[in-house]
């Protein structure tokens, strides 16, 4: 079973078409434009002028414009899905017909006829049992050829499972096929210590086990999407993780390994902001405050990166969504005192040492600290 990605930049292209269209942008014809010109440029490298895959990707593009002729939804999240979702449609239709061309016969199989899940748009929470059953059903005609990072509710509305998200396609096909293995194949080598983005020197992780896999995916390591891990873990199914660019280098295996690496490894999520909740009365910051403090992120749809709590305050690290964190701050405020602070970094740093605290925190204002056994955490400005 081979599970597709959008084509390189194309999620980031339509996630810049969503916003466009949420606002009503005059440039969106262009954008959309855009998106249409990399998909045929493509497509007429490879195919003849006969071939049916013109037409597909063409019916495609008419189910974004069948969108974004309909006014904006109120849910914000719902049209993210229904445009984004294209671009792993328009690769996977691309690539089952470009290897049948050259002999490699497979079966296209649309990924939301067996990914179930519930109405949480952008991060859906996947029907287990039900996907389970699907799965079986379905996918049997072997080569498989399908699309990561999408699914469907009951009532047939796309959805999609998070950023990087196909890792975690591939995850529970492999959990419900009982595979003997998995590979992910990305532009790096493997799972490195830190990301180069952002850091001149790296290491490459050769074999790690599924809960540092699981704790590195948790605190933001991009390489792996944080929900692959467990599926494999629970049948014990290797994991792979290899560059399509360095076909060399066998990558990072991730495993029920007893053996760990301790050095430090770097993590990085950026546009960051730290929300600082005190009650207006200035009394102990209880249980009760806090169950309705997390209700309101349950219903926002926000996932929490840091949270500390003093006697008279309590302070959350969350990604500055610009749709879902104003929602937030503005029930927040309704019961509590509100301070907040934006553009900021939350560096963590899983096996640390002394020497690595000082490299990250040297010449930066640290806002908040958190340090456990394992793992010390900066929210910096």
């Amino acid at each position: 079973v081979v599970v597709f990605s959008a084509l390189g930049k194309v999620t980031n292209l339509l996630e810049e078409l969503v916003e466009l269209y949420v606002h009503k942008s005059p440039i969106l014809d262009d954008k959309l434009n855009e998106i249409k010109q990399r998909h045929y440029n493509i497509i007429k490298e490879l195919f003849p002028i006969e071939n049916e895959i013109y037409n597909i990707v063409e019916n495609l593009f008419i189910e974004i414009d069948w969108v974004l002729e309909e006014e904006p939804n109120a849910n914000f999240s719902y049209d993210y899905d229904q445009i984004v979702s294209v671009g792993e449609l328009l690769s996977s239709n691309i690539m089952s017909s470009f290897l049948k061309i050259n002999n490699f016969a497979n079966t296209l199989i649309d990924a939301r006829d067996f990914i179930k899940t519930d109405n949480q748009h952008q991060n859906a929470i996947i029907d287990w049992d039900f996907t389970d059953i699907s799965i079986k059903e379905k996918v049997v005609n072997y080569p498989v050829i399908t699309q990561g990072f999408i699914g469907c509710t009951s009532e047939n509305f796309t959805t999609t499972l998070g950023r990087e998200g196909s890792d975690f396609t591939a995850a529970i096909l492999a959990y419900s096929l009982n595979a003997s293995n998995l590979t992910i194949w990305k532009d790096v080598d493997g799972v490195l210590n830190a990301d180069p983005r952002f850091f001149n020197k790296t290491n490459l992780l050769d074999n790690i086990s599924f809960t540092e896999a699981i704790e590195l995916a948790f605190y933001g390591a991009k390489v792996i999407h944080p929900k692959t891990i467990q599926p494999l873990q629970k049948k014990g199914i290797p994991l792979q993780v290899r560059s399509f660019i360095n076909l060399d280098n066998s990558g990072t295996l991730i495993n029920n390994t007893k053996k760990s690496s301790k050095i430090p490894y770097f993590i990085v999520k950026e546009n960051q902001v730290l929300i600082s909740i005190s009650d207006n009365d200035l009394s102990f910051i209880i249980e009760e405050h806090l169950s309705w403090i997390f209700s309101l992120m349950s219903k926002f749809n926000i996932r929490l990166n840091l949270m500390q709590n003093s006697a008279v305050s309590f302070s959350i690290c969350i990604d500055n969504d610009k749709y879902k964190v104003p929602k937030l701050i503005k029930c927040l405020s309704k019961r509590f005192s509100v301070f907040y602070n934006t553009s900021l970094t939350l560096y963590t740093i899983r096996h640390y040492t002394d020497d690595s605290i000082k490299f990250i925190t040297k010449d930066n204002e640290i806002l908040l600290e958190q340090k456990s056994r394992n793992t010390v955490q900066f929210v910096i400005s």
